[in-house]
C-alpha cells in the first residue's frame, strides 16, 4: 500500500528490518481514512507551504488587517448607539416608573376609607365624672376642650406651631418636597432620624383617620389624605383643626384641653412663653409633658421661641424674655385617690349604657368633701404608723345606710398602684364576720343574754384560741361578741350549723364564696371590703338588703338622659326585732369591747372589729344611722403585720373619718327592737327551768312584709344534757342550748 504521494518525485521504500524499524515514524497520514477513500496527504512544513504557494500561484494583493480598522467602526458605532440607547431606555424607565408610581398609588388609596365617607371625625368620647354637689371629680378617655377658633386665639400661638412644624405650611400643597429633602439630607448628615419632613396637614390627616404606626404604607396614605385634605378646606381651617385635634400628653386633646390641663387656663389667654411650651410638646407628648418632665418641656420650649425669633413671628427681645416663665404647677381636677372610684364606674358602666359613642357626664353618690376626709384619715394613718406595724396599704368603704357610696379609698397612693382594695381585693374578715353567726343564732331563738361556756375547744384537731389566751367562763352572746370570744363563735356556729351562717351571710349581701366549716364563724373565707360593708347596711337601716351603688344618673353632655337609678323595693332581710338585738350587741362593742376607741360623741353608733390569722389584716366596720364605714389595713402580699389588730389602727381612721362626717348632722338613733327582749340572764335562766324538748318554733308571725326565718330544726339544735334536771340546768346556765 502507498503511503501517499508528494510532488517532486517518488520515494522507494527501504528493505530490511533494522533499516525500515529505524525509519520508521507515524504521522497523519498513518490513520484509517474515514469519510472518503482517499488518504490524506501528509503535513506540508510551512517553509514548503510558502516556496509551492509561491511557485504554484500568481501574488495575490495584500489585505489590511481588518480587526484595527473593524474596532474603529465598532466604536464610531458604539458611540451613537449609546446616545440614542440612553434617550430610549431613559423613555422606558420613565414610563415603567410612572406606571409603577401610579400602581403604588392606587393601591394605597385601595386600602383607605371612600372618599366620600372621609369625613373629619367627631371627637373621641369622654366620661366626665360629678360628685353630688355637682363638682368635677374625675375624667376618663381622651381628654378633649372645647373647640376654639382660630381668630379667638392669640396671633403667636398658632404661629408657634408653624414656627417648629412647618414652616412652609402657606406654600405647600400638603407635601412640602422641599421640607422632605432637608429633612432627608439633615437625617443623612446626622447618621439617623434627628428630623422629620411631614407637614402641619400630613399629621392632622395622621390624627384625624390614620395609625400611628411607623410603615411606608402609612406615610403614603398620610401624603395621599394630605392632598385631600388640602383641596377640600382652607389653610386656616386646617390650622384649626390641627390645633383643636392634637395631642398634647397627659390625655389632652387640642390646644384649649392643654391649656387648662397645664397651665389652668383657656388657650384664648395663654403667654407667649405658654403658646411655645404647647408648641413643643407635640413632638414627644408624653415625654415632655411639664407635669412630668418639667425641665424637659422649658427646653424645648426655648428651642420654639428661637424658631418664632428666627421667622420673624417674636422679636429677639420677646424670644429672650419669654424664656423661664411659663406657670405649669397646676394640680389636675380629679387626682388622688377618687380615680380608685372612677376605675369602678368604668367597670360598671358598659352594664348600664352600652357602648359609648359620644362624650357623657356620670352623676354619682360621692361627697366630695368626705372623700377628701378619707383620703387625707388613710394617707396619713399609715404615713405615722405603717412603720411600726408594718402595714403598706389600706382602704375604706363609707356608705349610707340604703347603699349610695359617698366615699372610697382604694388604696394610699392612685399613682403607685391601681388595684383597688376596696373593690377587687378579697381578704379574710376575722372577726368581723361573727355578726353573721351571732344574727343566726337569735334567728333560731337565742337572745343576747343567753350564756355560753368560753373555755378551750378542739374541732378535729384543730384548738382554736383566744386573741388573749384567755378564757372567761360563762359569758352572754352580747359579751361574747363585744370582746370577740373566738370559742364561743366557733361553738355558735357548730351549734346552729356552718350552712345555716353562710346562707345568712349572703342573704344579708355578701357575694364571694363562702365555705361552710367550722372555721367560717372567724371569718376565714375571703371577702371584699364593699360587700361587707354592704352587709352590715340592713343592721343599720331596720333590716333592708342594699346593693352597694355610686352611679345615679348618666347623660350626654347636652344633657340626653341614658340612664337613670331606680328606686329599688325593700326587701328585709332581717327580722326588725332581731335588728335591734344585734345593734344592741354591737354597740357594746363601741362601749366595753374592742372599739372602746371608735366611740363617736352624741351619735349612737355600732360595729365590729376584725384580726385575720397571724394579723395578716386588720378591719372595723361601725355604723350609725347616717353612715355605714368600713376599714380594712394590711399588705398586698398577704404578709403578717407586727400585730396590728382591729382595735387599733382602722378604729383609729375610722373614727377621724366618722367624726368628721358626722360635724353638723343631726342626730338618729340606730333602728331597735319593737317589743323588748331584754331579761336578765336569771331570769331568762329561771325561764328555761322546764323539761328538755325540742326547741319551739317562733310563733306565727302576722303577715307584715318583714323577713321570718324558717323555724330551727332539730339537726340545728345542740344535744341535751343527760344527767337530770340539775345537769340540764347548768347547762343552760353555762353553755347550754339556750
Amino acid at each position: 500500500m502507498a503511503w501517499g504521494k508528494k510532488k517532486g518525485g517518488r520515494k522507494e521504500p527501504l528493505f530490511g528490518l533494522p533499516a525500515a524499524l529505524a525509519d520508521l515514524r507515524l504521522n497523519p497520514a498513518d490513520r484509517i481514512p474515514g469519510g472518503d477513500d482517499k488518504p490524506k496527504k501528509p503535513a506540508k512544513s510551512s517553509a514548503k507551504r510558502k516556496s509551492e504557494d509561491a511557485g504554484d500561484e500568481p501574488p495575490r494583493e495584500r489585505k489590511a488587517p481588518a480587526g484595527r480598522s473593524g474596532a474603529k467602526r465598532r466604536t464610531k458605532s458604539r458611540g451613537g448607539f449609546s446616545l440614542g440607547r440612553l434617550v430610549y431606555w431613559g423613555a422606558v424607565l420613565s414610563l415603567w416608573g410612572f406606571i409603577a408610581v401610579t400602581g403604588v398609588v392606587i393601591y394605597v388609596g385601595a386600602h383607605l376609607p371612600p372618599i366620600q365617607s372621609l369625613e373629619i371625625p367627631k371627637r373621641p368620647p369622654t366620661i366626665q365624672i360629678v360628685g353630688i354637689d355637682g363638682s368635677v371629680l374625675a375624667q376618663r378617655g381622651e381628654m378633649a376642650g372645647a373647640n376654639v377658633a382660630l381668630s379667638d386665639l392669640p396671633p403667636y400661638l398658632p404661629k408657634a406651631f408653624i414656627a417648629i412644624e412647618d414652616r412652609r405650611f402657606y406654600s405647600h400643597f400638603g407635601i412640602d418636597p422641599v421640607g422632605i429633602l432637608r429633612a432627608l439630607v439633615t437625617n443623612v448628615l446626622h447618621r439617623g432620624v434627628s428630623q422629620g419632613g411631614s407637614t402641619l396637614t400630613q399629621q392632622l390627616a395622621k390624627n384625624l383617620f390614620l395609625t400611628q404606626e411607623r410603615t411606608m404604607q402609612r406615610k403614603l396614605q398620610e401624603a395621599e389624605l394630605a392632598i385631600w385634605l388640602e383641596r377640600k378646606h382652607s389653610k386656616n381651617e386646617i390650622l384649626e383643626l390641627y390645633l383643636n385635634r392634637v395631642y398634647f400628653g397627659s390625655g389632652a386633646y387640642g390646644v384649649e384641653a392643654a391649656a387648662q390641663k397645664y397651665f389652668g387656663k383657656s388657650a384664648k389667654n395663654v403667654t407667649v412663653a405658654e403658646a411655645a411650651m404647647l408648641a413643643g410638646l407635640v413632638k414627644s407628648p408624653s415625654r415632655l409633658a411639664p407635669n412630668r418632665n418639667p425641665e424637659g418641656a422649658e427646653a424645648r420650649a426655648q428651642i420654639v421661641l428661637a424658631a418664632m425669633a428666627d421667622a420673624n413671628f417674636i422679636t429677639d427681645a420677646q424670644a429672650k424674655a419669654s424664656i423661664g416663665h411659663p406657670s405649669y404647677n397646676v394640680k389636675p381636677a380629679g387626682a388622688g385617690t377618687v380615680n380608685y372610684v372612677a376605675d369602678w364606674i368604668g367597670e360598671v358602666l358598659d352594664d348600664l349604657v352600652g357602648q359609648i359613642d359620644e362624650s357623657i357626664k356620670v352623676e354619682t353618690t360621692i361627697d366630695p368633701k368626705l372623700q377628701s376626709v378619707a383620703e387625707a384619715a388613710i394617707i396619713d394613718e399609715l404615713a405615722a404608723k405603717s412603720v411600726k406595724f408594718n402595714v403598706s396599704q389600706g382602704a375604706l368603704v363609707a356608705m349610707t345606710p340604703d347603699g349610695a357610696v359617698r366615699a372610697m379609698v382604694g388604696g394610699r397612693n392612685y399613682s403607685e398602684s391601681q388595684y383597688n382594695r376596696a373593690v377587687t381585693a378579697k381578704r379574710q374578715p376575722g372577726s368581723s364576720f361573727k355578726p353573721f353567726v351571732y344574727l343566726t343564732a337569735l334567728e333560731q331563738g337565742l337572745t343576747p343574754d343567753t350564756v355560753r361556756q368560753d373555755a378551750p375547744i378542739e374541732v378535729k384537731g384543730w384548738k382554736p384560741e383566744n386573741y388573749t389566751h384567755e378564757y372567761f367562763g360563762a359569758v352572754t352572746l352580747t359579751q361574747a361578741l363585744a370582746m370577740s370570744l373566738n370559742t364561743v363563735a366557733i361553738r355558735l356556729g357548730l351549734e346552729v350549723g356552718p350552712k345555716n351562717v353562710v346562707r345568712t351571710a349572703h342573704r344579708l349581701g355578701i357575694s364571694s364564696k363562702l365555705e361552710p366549716n367550722a372555721s367560717i364563724a372567724l371569718g376565714t373565707s375571703e371577702v371584699s371590703v364593699v360587700e361587707l360593708v354592704g352587709a352590715y347596711a340592713p343592721f343599720a337601716n331596720g333590716g333592708f338588703a342594699v346593693a352597694p351603688h355610686v352611679v345615679t344618673r348618666i347623660r350626654t353632655l347636652s344633657g340626653k338622659l341614658l340612664y337613670m337609678r331606680q328606686p329599688e323595693e325593700r326587701n328585709p332581710v332581717i327580722d326588725p326585732r332581731y335588728v335591734g338585738m344585734m345593734n344592741a350587741m354591737m354597740r357594746e362593742t363601741l362601749i366595753s369591747g374592742t372599739a372602746k376607741k371608735a366611740e363617736i360623741r352624741g351619735w349612737p353608733a355600732a360595729g365590729k372589729t376584725g384580726t385575720s390569722q397571724d394579723y395578716r389584716d386588720a378591719w372595723f366596720i361601725g355604723y350609725t344611722a347616717n353612715l355605714v364605714t368600713g376599714v380594712w389595713l394590711g399588705n398586698d402580699d398577704n404578709s403578717p403585720t407586727k400585730k396590728a389588730t382591729g382595735g387599733g389602727l382602722p378604729v383609729e381612721v375610722w373614727s377621724r373619718f366618722m367624726r368628721t362626717a358626722h360635724e353638723g348632722v343631726a342626730v338618729a338613733a340606730l333602728p331597735s327592737s319593737a317589743g323588748g327582749w331584754g331579761l336578765s340572764n336569771l331570769a331568762q335562766a329561771a325561764s328555761q327551768v322546764s323539761p328538755p324538748t325540742a326547741i319551739a318554733p317562733a310563733p306565727a308571725a302576722v303577715n307584715t312584709g318583714v323577713y321570718r326565718p324558717p323555724p330551727p330544726t332539730r339537726a340545728n339544735a345542740r344535744p341535751e344534757a343527760a344527767a337530770g334536771l340539775d345537769g340540764w340546768l347548768m347547762d343552760r346556765l353555762f353553755g347550754g342550748n339556750r
